[in-house]
């Protein structure tokens, strides 16, 4: 990943061109580390989102909806007091840091003119977001509070004097005119000289300089320093996305040091909104459901453990006829029976030929061994039927809490919570109290929406709720229903009496995807019209059967997905 200064330096550009004018007139606070500005510039409205989260810290245009929480956390509320109707001045780069400054221009109640700084800084999990009054340097809010107990180098308290963060003794690339002597270092050491001189230069950047001096016998290291350096100069960057074993690297212009499939882009806000809409997203679901993973999979290994017992139980139930044979033989043969023998050796007159030796209790009459037998057999018969029961009820408690935990690894956070009602609906989850009257149609997600090639909308279920109501009460009887094969995935609705061949596969592609299968090849999805799905009386949530399905093999596509969604 290059989110580094070379990176904000190209970035600044992009923003500059985009915001310079424009006027602020939402704000949100989706998550506690984000924030989203709505501006309207150049007769469009834009979002731009400045995130302080501790891994995926970034400022970027996105054009990905995000949910707002009911009530607006007192930072947004600080914001929107301070900023709203604001115009953008200024947009202006720490040097080569990843520090960026937006300046504003509001009037206030009195009508004079106030400036006002919004600075992101990036810094890991030491990322924040603060406003400035600008004119005083005061610090009017952070998205982050920092005292001085937690760091005796600068405060960042609301009323407090804002002091930047310490820079790093290192050189602006943008106008170095040093030595190279790196001529004779080994790639880890020029990698090493490369992150230690300038200021800016992250991991992949140093390494794809360093990559392309080991490369170069004919440049000397300025030459191929300037030559990297000249893109950035020139705002003349190619943004890409390279993608190598499931792994994916952006990058301003493409490196040569990443291998793997090279994806171009038209700008860098682009660029950064395909990289981390899922990467972000699934960290904000991890937030979210961690202590829903935790419940199912324990739940799943007790139910797997309960199986391997039962298991153990219904062999022991296989000598229940043997029992029945020697109730009988005894009975058969009372007469040769003597009370005080502890064995007997007997015809077996079920398998001729054979004698069957038989222990006894020598406490007991003959008639009272015979009937111990007789006992333990009808024990064991009827401890074979509460098994069987038992191992079927537990087979399908292990594949459910299987499923969820399929739909926890592709839930989105507006998905969560229906999985979390759903669980306290089971009795999995203590229930809340004092909830009871609350309008749970208000706040169930929906479906997503994908569109086929020829136009044909796909609907995809993302968890049992949203399964049970698109398969069993909203899809038309001739629509078409496609399901990863025998797999924990979700209900995938061609809405459709007759798709095309090329649809079906498409939404079949979409049911793979959205399966425990996600990350194999050639995964079996079952396809068959809705008509056919039955629900059995007493099943769990989102579990349904059919007959008279066809069996597509597709590969899930991280990239044709993404095609195939309907643009909100």
């Amino acid at each position: 990943m290059s989110f580094d200064g070379l990176f904000v330096h190209g970035l600044r550009n992009e923003l500059a061109d985009e915001l310079i004018g424009g006027r602020i007139s939402k704000i949100h606070q989706p998550y506690d580390n984000e924030v989203i500005l709505r501006i309207r510039s150049n007769r469009k409205n834009k979002s731009l989102l400045l995130s302080a989260h501790p891994q995926y810290a970034r400022v970027q245009l996105t054009e990905i909806p995000y949910d707002n929480p009911a009530q607006a956390p007192n930072y947004c509320m600080v914001l929107r007091k301070y900023l709203d109707g604001a115009i953008i001045e200024t947009i202006e780069q720490t040097e080569n840091d990843r520090v960026l400054t937006f300046t504003f221009n509001k009037r206030n109640e009195l009508g004079d003119t106030e400036y006002l700084s919004l600075i992101i800084e990036i810094m890991g999990r030491h990322s924040n977001v603060l406003l400035v009054n600008t004119e005083d340097n005061k610090l009017i809010d952070a998205i982050r509070h920092v005292p001085a107990s937690q760091n005796s180098y600068r405060t960042l308290l609301p009323g407090f004097d804002y002091v930047k963060a310490p820079s790093q003794d290192r050189q602006n690339p943008f106008d170095y005119t040093g030595p190279f002597p790196v001529e004779a270092f080994a790639f880890k050491d020029k990698v090493k000289w490369i992150q230690q001189t300038f200021q800016g230069f992250g991991k992949d950047s140093a390494q794809e300089l360093a990559f392309r001096m080991d490369n170069s016998s004919d440049d000397s290291p300025k030459a191929i320093f300037q030559y990297f350096m000249a893109p950035f100069k020139a705002d003349n960057l190619n943004p890409t996305l390279t993608k190598k074993d499931q792994k994916e690297f952006f990058s301003p212009v493409p490196y040569q040091v990443l291998d793997g499939e090279k994806l171009p882009y038209d700008s860098l806000n682009k660029l950064m909104d395909r990289y981390y809409q899922n990467k972000a997203e699934r960290d904000r679901v991890h937030q979210q459901s961690n202590d829903l993973t935790h419940l199912v999979k324990n739940l799943y290994q007790k139910n797997k453990k309960k199986i391997q017992k039962l298991k153990k139980e219904m062999i022991q139930t296989e000598k229940a006829d043997a029992y029945k044979v020697k109730g009988e033989v005894l009975t058969a043969y009372l007469h040769e029976v003597n009370q005080g023998d502890a064995s007997i050796t007997l015809p077996n007159f079920y398998e001729e030929e054979k004698s069957l030796e038989i222990a006894l209790d020598p406490q007991k009459t003959p008639s009272e061994n015979a009937q111990y037998y007789f006992s333990r057999y009808q024990k064991l018969k009827n401890a074979k039927s509460h098994l069987t029961k038992q191992l079927k009820s537990t087979r399908h408690e292990l594949n459910y809490f299987d499923t969820v935990l399929t739909q926890l690894s592709i839930a989105s956070t507006s998905d969560i919570e229906d999985i979390r009602d759903e669980l306290r609906d089971g009795n999995y989850l203590k229930k809340k109290k004092g909830k009871k009257n609350r309008n749970k149609k208000n706040k169930k997600s929906n479906p997503e929406v994908f569109v086929s090639t020829d136009g044909t909308r796909i609907l995809v279920g993302k968890n049992n709720t949203q399964n049970d109501e698109l398969t069993l009460k909203k899809a038309h009887k001739k629509y078409w229903f496609a399901h990863a094969k025998n797999i924990p995935g979700s209900h995938v609705i061609i809405e459709e009496i007759n798709p095309s061949e090329q649809t079906i596969e498409e939404a079949c592609l979409l049911a793979a995807y959205y399966s425990k299968y996600r990350l194999s090849s050639s995964v079996p999805v079952d396809v068959v019209q809705v008509k056919h799905i039955k629900k059995p009386n007493g099943a769990k949530p989102g579990f349904v059967v059919y007959e008279g399905q066809s069996t597509y093999y597709v590969t899930p596509s991280d990239e044709k997905t993404r095609e195939l969604k309907a643009k909100k």
